[in-house]
C-alpha cells in the first residue's frame, strides 16, 4: 500500500566549505560587520538597526540582515510584528579556530622563540661589560 502524501524534496546537503564561504562574504562588507558589531552587545530590532544606519535605506539594511541570516551570524526572534536580531558568535568561533587559531599559535611560538634569542644576546652582553676580560 502506498502512500498518498506528497514527498517533499531534500534541501541540498551544505558543505562546511559553503558555510565558511558565506560566512567570509557576509564579513566582506563593512556595513555588515557595523551591524554585528551593534549585535554583539545586545539583541535589537529590525527599526533600531535600521535607524542607527541613517545613510542606508529600510530597504538596503534588510538586504544586509538577510545575507548575515543566510551566514548563519544571526539568531531572528519574531514578537508579533517586531523581529528581533541577535548576533550569532558560533560561525565566528568556527572561523577563528579553522583560520586564524593555527596562524597565531605558528606566530606567536615565533615571535617566543626570537624574544629568547634577543634576551640571550642582551643577557650576553650584559655579562661582558660587567667583566670585560672574559673571554667569550
Amino acid at each position: 500500500m502506498q502512500s498518498h502524501e506528497a514527498k517533499r524534496p531534500r534541501a541540498p546537503e551544505v558543505t562546511q566549505r559553503e558555510r565558511d564561504d558565506a560566512v567570509w562574504r557576509a564579513l566582506a562588507d563593512r556595513n555588515r560587520r557595523e551591524i554585528l558589531d551593534l549585535l554583539g552587545g545586545e539583541p535589537r530590532t529590525t527599526g533600531g538597526l535600521v535607524d542607527s544606519f541613517p545613510h542606508l535605506s529600510r530597504t538596503a539594511v534588510m538586504k544586509h540582515l538577510d545575507v548575515l541570516e543566510r551566514a548563519d551570524l544571526l539568531i531572528v526572534r519574531r514578537e508579533g510584528r517586531v523581529r528581533w536580531n541577535q548576533l550569532n558568535p558560533i560561525p565566528i568561533e568556527q572561523i577563528h579556530e579553522r583560520w586564524v587559531a593555527p596562524h597565531v599559535r605558528r606566530m606567536a611560538s615565533a615571535l617566543l622563540r626570537l624574544k629568547g634569542q634577543v634576551e640571550k644576546k642582551a643577557a650576553q652582553k650584559t655579562r661582558t661589560k660587567i667583566n670585560p676580560r672574559r673571554k667569550r
